[in-house]
């Protein structure tokens, strides 16, 4: 198994990462590093955006689930049946958001692997015959920023943009659904969402190389550029299929013009 991850995983993250560090004006790791992680978001772009909206619909389903709670909370099998029943009337599988980030995962633990080794000169040895080998890869990324290190200025900037990703999430008003109350179990996963991840975010990425969390950063930033796209073609999506609401002025004009043809 561990070689198969090295095969199809870590090797070709690795030897990307020191093939885009020869590439770069003054081999910057720093502008490297933001490099893969566009690439690898473009690899994985069909399972982000699955994702985002799987999560987003899931979020706007809250409510109706709240209320099925309540309602049979007492009988959790009808609960379960009820469950399942509103998930395929709205269409919606409870794993399709956590499928996604699931695959996710051993990118970014081989990442992780990749940054690691990236600053140790005998793991050069792992690159293909293709990409040159540049001795060794200079942790300092911008001309000031040292990426072997953990740095807790990206660990913000990383929670920063995990709380930006999370609050686009969350629905600004949730709708009122009869038997469900406002602060409930809705309200309580929306602070969870909003202010723990981040939280968390933060205090992981001050113990991790600056390079990971640089990784960590963007790639959280363009998922959150990537939702705020997706969220704005759905919601111009949903504003053609409203019928346009016809005022009192175009009444009195269609009145003026089926009389005239009633005379006629």
């Amino acid at each position: 198994m561990a070689e198969l991850y090295n095969i199809i995983l870590f090797r070709p993250l690795f030897n990307a990462l020191v093939f885009l560090y020869n590439t770069v004006s003054f081999q910057d790791i720093g502008i490297a590093i933001i490099l893969l992680t566009i690439l690898i978001k473009l690899i994985l772009y069909p399972l982000n955006v699955k994702s985002i909206k799987s999560q987003k619909a899931l979020q706007d389903l809250q409510p109706k689930m709240e209320a099925l709670k309540k309602k049979h909370k007492n009988n959790p099998q009808l609960l379960g049946q009820e469950m399942m029943n509103l998930y395929k009337q709205e269409k919606i599988s409870p794993v399709s958001s956590c499928l996604p980030l699931l695959i996710q995962m051993p990118f970014l633990i081989a990442v992780y692997h990749v940054f690691r080794a990236g600053f140790q000169p005998e793991k050069l040895d792992l690159l293909y015959s293709f990409v040159a080998n540049p001795g060794s890869l200079n942790a300092i990324a911008f001309g000031f920023l040292d990426l072997s290190k953990p740095n807790i200025y990206l660990a913000l900037l990383a929670g920063a943009a995990q709380f930006w990703a999370s609050k686009m999430l969350i629905t600004k008003r949730q709708p009122r659904v009869k038997g469900a109350k406002d602060e409930g179990m809705t309200s309580m996963m929306n602070k969870q969402m909003l202010y723990i991840m981040p939280a968390i975010t933060v205090f992981i990425g001050i113990s991790l190389p600056g390079g990971l969390t640089l990784y960590w950063f963007f790639t959280t930033l363009l998922t959150a550029l990537q939702q705020l796209y997706i969220f704005k073609k759905q919601n111009n999506e949903d504003n053609e299929t409203i019928p346009v609401a016809i005022k009192p002025t175009q009444i009195e004009e269609i009145k003026a013009i089926e009389e005239n043809k009633e005379d006629n």
